[in-house]
């Protein structure tokens, strides 16, 4: 039988892996939440960490924190966001809706890692306690909120909007490359009148454009932080001055312009600026998935269909015709833009007054950040794809576009 040792919360004993770093309260939320396995995003976990680094200093700069404990609180929180204490992060996405669970699992593997690091053991909460110190002036309904916008916005920045570019680039150098190609135009899946390949694909590469910047105006959106509301936004527990200093120091850690919510009713009842995010990775998706579509279409054939595009053969295409070749990175680009449009049904719906958005709280935080950073992802990956497998060795077959005009 696996070690334990005994933690308590509000609710009493409760029997905790030995080795764990993480407390009672989550042990809790494992037990009651075995629904998916899916784990809450790097990239979520992450942002938790940087907030809690950024809150203890805060608070070791107005003196509400002694610097030792401070320090080791934000040592320990600097792992969090590093990833090194990945493995203590066992809370699942289908949860309390508010995050609670996701909250204090942080708050207790901090706290017990900085109690490590104090030379305490695990557990002790007279040496580094999750809720007093690690907790300090927070609530889960601000926190949680704040963790997505910070933990999206990085997602968008760093891992989504470098690959558009890449895939906006490589469609404008295509439209440069067949500008002198006259082909048919179609409307209504009918011949109507002539148009360059050239032109065509700079409507591609414009696409591409116009979803990035509806991106970057998500980034925008998601830099008020509702840091500082507690609980219903009114502030309980929350120090005067305490919001200001860790947006500023969050700010300067992710070099986003982030600040506090100038209302924290708002940031926190509602899902807005994560809808708003969500409504561009949408956007983002429906424009990869119309473009790999038309390219597909256009390379169909090749003998007895359109055939004015030559698809680079990437690897057969049946196991049962061997000289077919399909277009399998256009149709993986396109169930891409399919899964993100679900993921945005289900955003939507939890960011939905009688659903997520009841009274004073979102109560479908997990799930939206889930599924936004995971269509992020997903887009990202499929935006190299389709420009590094597809695009870059693309090639028309003039020959074929003069028979057909």
């Amino acid at each position: 039988m696996a070690k334990t040792r005994t933690e308590t919360d509000t609710m009493g004993p409760m029997e905790v892996p030995a080795d764990a770093l993480y407390g009672a309260q989550t042990a809790r939320a494992v037990a009651n939440f075995r629904i998916s396995g899916w784990p809450m995003p790097r990239g979520f976990i992450a942002a938790l960490g940087m907030i809690k680094a950024a809150c203890a200093e805060a608070h070791k700069q107005a003196g509400r924190l002694d610097a030792p404990l401070a320090d080791a609180i934000i040592a320990a929180a600097n792992e969090v966001a590093a990833g090194t204490l990945d493995e203590h992060f066992v809370v699942e996405v289908f949860q309390t809706g508010s995050g609670t669970s996701s909250n204090m699992n942080a708050n207790e593997v901090v706290a017990n890692r900085a109690a490590q690091l104090l030379g305490a053991r695990p557990g002790d909460k007279k040496a580094v306690h999750p809720n007093d110190h690690v907790n300090m002036g927070q609530s889960s309904n601000d926190v949680i909120p704040s963790a997505l916008h910070v933990s999206v916005a990085m997602a968008v920045r760093d891992e989504l909007l470098p690959a558009l570019a890449a895939l906006r680039d490589a469609l404008a150098a295509k439209a440069k490359q067949f500008d002198a190609i006259v082909k048919v135009g179609r409307t209504h899946l009918m011949d109507a009148v002539p148009i360059r390949l050239g032109q065509e694909f700079s409507g591609y590469a414009a696409a591409i454009e116009a979803a990035i910047q509806r991106l970057e105006g998500a980034i925008s959106g998601l830099c008020p932080l509702a840091l500082g509301g507690t609980a219903v936004g009114t502030g309980l527990n929350a120090p005067a001055g305490f919001a200001a200093a860790a947006c500023r120091l969050l700010a300067e850690r992710t070099a986003l312009p982030l600040k506090e919510a100038p209302n924290r009713f708002h940031a926190i009842s509602t899902a807005d600026a994560a809808l708003a995010a969500s409504a561009a990775l949408r956007g983002t998706a429906i424009a990869m998935g119309k473009i790999a579509s038309d390219v597909r279409l256009l390379g169909s054939g090749p003998r007895c269909g359109i055939g004015e595009l030559i698809l680079p053969a990437v690897q057969p295409g049946s196991s049962i015709m061997p000289a077919k070749v399909n277009p399998v990175i256009c149709e993986a680009v396109i169930q891409v833009a399919c899964q993100v449009v679900g993921y945005d049904a289900a955003v939507t719906a939890a960011a939905t007054g009688g659903v997520g958005s009841i009274w004073e709280l979102n109560v479908g935080l997990p799930l939206i950040a889930y599924n936004l950073l995971t269509g992020i992802h997903l887009l990202a990956g499929a935006a190299a794809t389709f420009a590094d497998k597809c695009l870059r060795g693309l090639e028309a077959d003039e020959a074929r576009c003069r028979q057909l005009v």
